[in-house]
């Protein structure tokens, strides 16, 4: 594997990236120090730094879709945004604190409606950013902290949710309530004999959705970083219209019904290619740690790949279309495109919509690295 491009210019650990997509080369990366760097890969340097934290950490950061001279900013229990149109300045333009603990990430809606921020009390606040005031919060759902959110581009009102408590929770945040738990600690995920995984518990470190301009080529599907080691890719649709049938079937008279959370096979390999659920553990050259992140490429035949990385200073390139795609049939060490191993856990990482320097990985050094894949 080829060194990696470095780039320097944060003085503490990085802990999260994201990658223009109207601008590519443009990327900013966050640390521990409460610092944003912004870097156009196209020059040497950095560009400029925001310092937004005073020193606390930002946990998050992410642009406002179709408008990314607007970016949003998690620290401790409150949410920043900024104008960054200035290119070498910035501009505070709102700051919301209706958090009651830690952040852990937050995400804009695709219409840029609604910003979630998840927190270490396992609450969702879902905040209305047109008129800047609250608009739900989402409770109940998991039982201890709540580390990932995501909205659904394909479905403006709902948003899903992973946990420290291995609870993956759909929620139709209008009503704020969930329409379905998955909850990996008790189903049998992973492939039979496999001796090779992790033993951790099977907590949800990361979620990731495909974009909207994606999910009309793909399956609509969303990936899972677990605890345990394993990559999730569950078929949210498919999943979702056998909750709708089963709503709308009428129990009969006096009879008792017990329903199922979560649904999956012990086997990807012998799954049905069109539903279902794929498990990429150990047992498929996944990886042998709790598994800290995972994105989808915007890259070359954009949403094609998925990339996770992990505990085990590990990249994985998985190509989970081959599981999906209709007519395709594959053992299961296909679907592992390639791997990369690195000197440091893996904080997180974001890829760009190059051909080239288009994998960017925060670790838990003060550098950054960015890779290609090709």
């Amino acid at each position: 594997m080829e060194e990696p491009r470095k780039l320097k210019g944060h003085k503490a650990s990085t802990t999260c990236c994201i990658a223009s997509q109207n601008r590519p080369g443009l990327i900013a990366t966050a640390d521990e120090d409460g610092c944003v760097c912004w870097f156009d890969l196209r020059c040497k340097d950095k560009i400029f730094t925001m310092d937004v934290g005073n020193g606390n950490p930002v946990s998050s950061i992410c642009f406002k879709p179709g408008n990314e001279d607007v970016v949003y900013v998690s620290l401790g229990s409150e949410v920043k945004c900024f104008d960054v149109n200035m290119v070498t300045a910035s501009k505070l333009l709102h700051s919301y604190n209706y958090n009651k603990d830690e952040i852990n990430q937050i995400a804009c809606s695709s219409k840029s409606s609604f910003l979630a921020a998840a927190d270490d009390s396992g609450d969702v606040k879902i905040i209305d950013i047109r008129q800047n005031h609250m608009y739900k919060t989402l409770r109940g759902g998991h039982t201890s902290i709540c580390s990932s959110v995501q909205f659904i581009p394909w479905r403006p009102w709902e948003v899903i949710t992973g946990g420290l408590d291995s609870k993956f929770v759909l929620w139709d945040f209008s009503k704020g309530r969930p329409r379905k738990i998955w909850d990996f600690g008790t189903l049998n995920t992973g492939n039979k004999g496999n001796t090779g995984q992790c033993l951790n518990p099977a907590f949800v470190h990361a979620l990731a959705l495909p974009e909207v301009d994606v999910v009309d080529k793909f399956v609509k599907i969303c990936a899972v970083a677990r605890g345990d080691g394993v990559v999730s890719v569950i078929n949210v649709e498919s999943e979702l219209n056998a909750v709708k049938s089963k709503s709308s079937a009428k129990p009969k008279k006096g009879s008792k019904s017990t329903p199922k959370v979560g649904g999956s096979s012990a086997d990807p390999e012998i799954e049905n290619q069109n539903g279902g659920d794929l498990h990429l553990d150990h047992s498929l050259g996944g990886h042998t740690a709790a598994v800290s992140c995972v994105t989808f490429s915007t890259f070359g035949d954009k949403g094609k790949f998925i990339i996770s990385g992990g505990n085990d200073r590990q990249v994985k390139v998985w190509d989970w279309s081959k599981f999906f795609m209709a007519g395709e049939t594959s053992s299961g060490t296909d679907f592992l495109r390639s791997s990369l191993s690195l000197s440091r856990k893996v904080n997180w990482l974001c890829t760009t919509p190059t051909d080239s320097e288009n994998l960017i990985v925060c670790d838990t050094s003060k550098i950054v690295k960015v890779y290609n894949i090709g």
